[in-house]
């Protein structure tokens, strides 16, 4: 320790400090000004950054809420509509039927009208052909003299076993 108590110079020391203390007002103006301005610049911009994210985070879940909204809508309007189709289905299946019902009753109709009509016509015929045998066996009984009641009964008998229906 001697050694350095004979190096130590009080000039040498007091240049040292003056140095020191230049290089740090030095550092302090050109250096940690902007160092720290660099910091401060940095800081702010992860504030910003930080802000933006908190943004989009929030537009992102009003997003999601009105996709889910109108995801719901859609779902509803869906589903009137669906209701609506049912609806629509059974009118029409009913005024199908109601349709066919109708006109099957007016084919009963026309076909009760037309057996009538035939059933009219066929006792018209069958009266016809019924008079045209009484005729016809007048005709005979009157041509032929007949002297008795027996051969009055076995001629009408011969007649009605001659005559066919049809």
């Amino acid at each position: 320790m001697e050694k350095l108590l004979e190096q130590f110079s009080f000039g040498l020391f007091f240049w040292q400090i003056l140095i020191f203390v230049a290089l740090i007002l030095l550092l302090r103006k050109f250096a940690w000004g902007p160092i720290l301005s660099a910091v401060n610049d940095r800081e702010e911009g992860i504030k910003n950054a930080l802000d933006s994210a908190e943004k989009a985070k929030l537009e992102m879940a009003n997003l999601k809420a009105d996709n889910e909204k109108l995801l719901q809508e859609a779902r509803n309007e869906r589903d009137s509509m669906m209701k609506e189709a049912r609806e629509i289905k059974t009118k029409m299946i009913s005024d199908a039927k109601e349709e066919a019902q109708a006109e099957a009753n007016k084919m009963i109709t026309q076909a009760q009208t037309a057996i009538e009509s035939e059933k009219k016509s066929a006792m018209a015929e069958l009266k016809s052909h019924v008079a045209e045998l009484s005729v016809q066996i007048a005709e005979k009984v009157v041509k032929k003299e007949l002297s008795s009641k027996n051969e009055q009964l076995e001629l009408v008998d011969e007649m009605l076993s001659d005559a066919t229906l049809n």
